[in-house]
């Protein structure tokens, strides 16, 4: 097929999603990151109902990334055999359905297994949205609706420490999952509905034709930036994944908040990073329709978040315990700079061809923090009896990522596939 032709396939595939599709995505994001927390939410009351070590409540939250980090790549698999949007679908209902029957948990294994499952469900998330940004919406624009949606990530366990604090304090933790799940399961309706006609249409991409057009999992290796973007991901995670599990734990054992007391405080450090991550992508739109480049733009954002990261680190480390609050507060911003950015960014690499492979690969390392951190984070309290150990180590793998996105990737634009070539040496051999 000619270059020209294949030019037609794509195209059509590059379906505009309208303001309820993208509201859709963006309260997809937010329900994926309350169901996640709900764990750490109710951290006091499962290890004292459940006797947990604190290895064993590591281990209960790395489990979750234990097929959520190899499940990016089977769900971006999947999104070029179903679509992106029944396969976002799809996991929706398996993660909704997983955070039910964690309620029902009654013990350790079985709490195990269930957050297994709902790594199985929430790994379809990221590569199928970034499948629909990256068909639908040019680089220089990929702020604003990165913005919105990574909010979700920060947004989500705001809602969930406050609401979901509250309630675990009246009416037991068990109450938390079931509720929350079930509420979850209520997204589907207007997404089939919504999306019905679209993902109809994005059938596009599933056929031979796009398939060839595809870069594959070799080749995608290949590229340096993929690393670097990658190890840049995997640094700017493992301290959000360390907060994010130990902070509810951190405020009640260590700095003596009740519960409602932690909810309140965690709630307004997530409610900040969410809307410092909405305020970056427009930021970031805005910065670049000035004329700015467009990888200087998400590159002085990126390289923020880990110099960010480290100050936060070292404040909560080493200072007192009111720098170590001023420390978590600020750390509002680190998540806020990464949340749109890092998947803005994936998305220029890839470009609309490889967006759902590339965001699967370094979603799938970078979330390889989610599995290390709640474990050396418990591991280091439990040698050492402090927090503190956490917080540095998490400042010191901060440090690495601006290395990966300054000496690898360089430079945030698409990468040339070698698909580009051989269609062009297709067009010449069929003229």
């Amino acid at each position: 097929m000619s270059r020209n032709n294949d030019e037609s396939v794509v195209e059509p595939s590059r379906l505009q999603p309208g303001g309820a599709v993208l509201a859709l995505l963006a309260l997809a994001i937010f329900i994926n990151y309350v169901d996640r927390g709900n764990l750490a939410t109710a951290a006091p009351l499962i290890k004292s109902e459940l006797r947990l070590t604190n290895v064993q409540y590591g281990l209960l939250v790395s489990a979750f990334f234990w097929i959520y980090t190899p499940g990016q790549i089977m769900a971006s698999w999947l999104v070029q055999k179903l679509n992106a949007y029944r396969t976002l679908a799809l996991g929706f209902a398996v993660w909704s359905l997983a955070t039910v029957a964690s309620g029902l948990a009654g013990g350790f294994v079985t709490l195990l297994l269930f957050r297994v499952l709902l790594g199985v469900g929430e790994s379809a998330g990221f590569p199928a949205i970034s499948k629909l940004l990256a068909q639908s919406v040019a680089p220089e624009r990929l702020g604003k609706a990165n913005g919105l949606i990574g909010a979700g990530i920060y947004l989500g366990p705001a809602f969930g420490t406050f609401v979901g604090g509250l309630l675990i304090a009246h009416a037991g933790w068990r109450v938390l999952f079931i509720v929350f799940g079930a509420a979850s399961l209520l997204w589907l309706i207007p997404w089939m509905l919504s999306s019905r006609t679209m993902a109809d249409g994005a059938r596009v991409d599933v056929g031979s034709d796009a398939d060839s057009e595809e870069p594959t999992f070799r080749e995608l290796l290949s590229k340096r930036e993929l690393w670097g973007a990658s190890l840049g991901h995997f640094s700017a995670n493992y301290p959000f994944y360390m907060v994010l599990s130990w902070l509810p734990l951190y405020l009640v054992r260590s700095q003596g908040y009740s519960l409602t007391e932690m909810a309140r405080l965690s709630g307004v450090v997530y409610a900040v990073a969410g809307g410092v991550c909405f305020g970056a992508g427009w930021l970031a739109d805005w910065w670049i329709a000035r004329g700015a480049s467009t990888s200087g733009v998400r590159m002085a954002l990126i390289c923020s978040v880990h110099l960010t990261w480290v100050v936060c680190m070292a404040a909560c480390g080493l200072g007192s315990a009111r720098m170590a609050i001023v420390g978590l507060l600020i750390s509002s911003v680190a998540m806020g700079l990464g949340g749109g950015n890092l998947y803005a960014i994936a998305q220029t690499l890839g470009g609309p061809r490889a967006a759902a492979k590339w965001v699967g690969v370094q979603n799938a390392i970078g979330n390889l923090a989610g599995i290390l951190a709640p474990v050396i984070t418990g591991a280091l309290i439990d040698s050492t009896g402090r927090y503190s150990a956490g917080f540095l180590a998490a400042g010191a793998i901060a440090m690495m990522g601006a290395g990966g996105w300054l000496l690898l990737v360089r430079r945030i634009e698409p990468v040339a596939w070698a698909q580009d070539g051989r269609s062009s040496f297709a067009q010449r051999r069929n003229a």
